[in-house]
């Protein structure tokens, strides 16, 4: 797939392409609608389909001080939005510019001239331009006057309420990853490179991979049954610490995913780490012995989670 600079203008080969717009982190089952919207479309006219994606995302620009929130990086939407069908993914820079641009400005410099789109393609609560002063019906109406098509796509409803990505977030800090794997179609998934730690892991022979959290989302602080992706394309399952480690000084926050049956050298490489289920939370133990005596149970009971997967 390709991955598109929205500085710059779309090359004539992609021009008059569907675009999905909007935030689409995490690429939930409601931004999947929206995408499989715009794949239908652009297969059904012989357009390109692009995917438009912000980053960094708006509310990281007008809040930069907030806690890491995302759910997804680049790298990773950049493969869903493949797995769905687009074409291409186009990166709208979310910098003081932007922010400055009118929504009028966004349709016709941006949406029409810059990108070339023949349709756009949005969730039915998108915004954009300064002060969030466009919606669908800014589109819809320019859409009318200006010669493109675009679609509004309805909320995507579950059992209890409207998918969102503010309801993954409040179901992974609850430790609740049934949830969050329900609403996303899949686990959430953390990918960084594995670096070299205090090798207390090894020392209690559970020898772990250490990942930094970077922007992501902090789920609950806990131990979890997860499993690993590695590079060439195997899948382990193991049992993983999120947190500061309260029987280590100093605090260090980590994720620590320990792979059974597993001792390879993997620092340096960049893995997947898949969060399935919430086991129990963080603990301070009084002495090695009973660390270590939990760590075992804590393994068993990810061998029992993970048992079907």
């Amino acid at each position: 797939m390709i991955r598109l600079d929205g500085h710059d203008r779309i090359e004539e080969s992609l021009r008059g392409g569907v675009i999905a717009l909007g935030n689409f982190d995490g690429f939930h089952a409601g931004h999947q609608a929206v995408v499989g919207r715009a794949v239908r479309h652009a297969k059904d006219e012989g357009r390109p389909a692009i995917v438009a994606t912000f980053d960094p995302h708006p509310v990281r620009f007008f809040k930069p001080d907030i806690p890491p929130f995302r759910l997804t990086t680049l790298d990773q939407r950049q493969e869903l939005f493949a797995a769905a069908g687009a074409d291409a993914m186009l990166v709208l820079p979310f910098d003081a510019t932007l922010a400055a641009t009118t929504a009028e400005d966004f349709i016709t410099g941006l949406l029409l001239d810059r990108y070339g789109a023949g349709g756009v393609v949005t969730g039915a609560d998108f915004v954009f331009g300064k002060g969030r002063g466009g919606n669908v019906v800014t589109l819809a109406d320019h859409a009318r006057r200006l010669g493109f098509f675009t679609e509004m796509v309805a909320p995507v409803d579950d059992a209890e309420e409207v998918i969102s990505s503010s309801r993954i977030r409040e179901a992974l800090q609850a430790g609740d990853c049934a949830a969050a794997t329900r609403l996303l179609t899949r686990p959430f998934t953390v990918r960084n490179i594995v670096r070299h730690g205090d090798k207390n892991g090894r020392l209690l022979g559970f020898p772990t991979a250490n990942l930094d959290m970077g922007q992501y989302l902090r789920p609950r602080y806990g131990i979890y049954a997860v499993t690993g992706k590695l590079p060439d394309g195997r899948v382990l399952k193991g049992a993983a610490n999120l947190g500061i480690r309260p029987s280590f000084d100093p605090p260090k926050e980590l994720l620590e995913p320990h792979f059974f049956d597993f001792a390879e050298d993997i620092y340096g490489q960049e893995i997947d780490v898949a969060f399935h289920a919430f086991i129990r939370p963080e603990a301070k133990f009084d002495d090695m012995d009973a660390l270590m005596a939990q760590i075992a149970l804590d393994c068993d009971a990810a061998k029992a989670l993970l048992a079907g997967a």
